[in-house]
């Protein structure tokens, strides 16, 4: 099947995003790689080895958690109501596929911009310094956007409770919070997979590791981000924390927006590929 002018356009602009992604590394990015990277190296290997394979069955467990929550499955049953405003024969998440390019930016933009709000919504409450709130803040900012990856590729059409796409969502989230300099890697192995060829594939055969020594500056980022918010609480303007609310809003939303942009360019680029092969 041949893709329209619109459809060409749209990898078109793909295409212009991803360049963008390129980076080439500073000399402070190349020092705290080395620092960061000696700093490991003096923790014996079978201990990091057992973290990140633990960090690893977190996040998988934390999906299968989410893929199954009641939140999910009413964001399912919504997603294939608003689908029928275009086409009144979709059933089932499948049938997405069958709505046009435009049509399917639209569902799943509405779902993008809902969860950056909730992402800001949470990062200006975390921001009031709070011990649960900032106790909290990992977690619930993994939820977030780990969900809004599950509802970008549903929208386009592919069930993420099957084996392989529950790794390819969570190997799309771990490429979208790769530190810049490492991002345009982790997308072209992404692209990789997606052309054309596995799109049926069932089981995923490819690696089921997920997180390295590269991944730990997002956490590091939030940790830094806690204890920032806790030396800024007191300083308040007419009784509230807005420094350390702003900083808290701000990075929260620049994640979302980060992960959004990258899961939804990713799978615009694989259905696209799908319908072109």
């Amino acid at each position: 099947m041949g893709l329209s002018e619109r459809e060409i356009q749209i990898l078109t602009e793909i295409e212009k995003w991803s360049e963008q992604m390129h980076h080439e590394q500073t000399d402070f990015e190349m020092t705290y790689d080395k620092w960061l990277e000696s700093s490991l190296n003096l923790i014996p290997e079978n201990i990091r080895t057992e973290f990140f394979s633990k960090l690893d069955n977190w996040l998988f467990h934390l999906h299968a958690m989410l893929q199954g929550s009641q939140f999910q499955m009413d964001a399912r049953v919504r997603l294939i109501r608003s689908a029928r405003i275009f086409n009144q024969e979709i059933e089932d998440i499948s049938d997405l596929k069958e709505l046009t390019i435009d049509q399917l930016t639209y569902l799943a933009e509405n779902e993008i911009a809902k969860h950056r709000l909730y992402s800001f919504a949470h990062g200006g409450l975390s921001g009031t310094g709070g011990l649960l709130l900032l106790g909290t803040d990992i977690p619930a900012i993994t939820v977030l956007n780990l969900r809004i990856v599950q509802l970008i590729a549903m929208t386009y059409g592919y069930e993420v409770n099957t084996p392989f796409e529950m790794m390819t969502s969570l190997k799309v989230f771990h490429a979208a919070t790769l530190p810049k300099r490492m991002r345009y890697q982790g997308w072209e192995a992404l692209i990789d997979e997606a052309d054309g060829t596995i799109q049926n594939q069932y089981f995923y055969q490819g690696s089921e590791d997920l997180t390295d020594e590269t991944w730990l500056e997002l956490p590091l980022k939030h940790i830094v981000k806690a204890i920032t918010i806790s030396v800024l609480r007191k300083r308040v303007i007419q009784g509230i924390p807005l420094i350390s609310m702003a900083i808290g809003a701000g990075m929260n939303y620049q994640l979302t927006r980060q992960v959004s942009d990258f899961a939804h360019n990713y799978y615009r680029l694989r259905l696209l590929k799908e319908k072109e092969s």
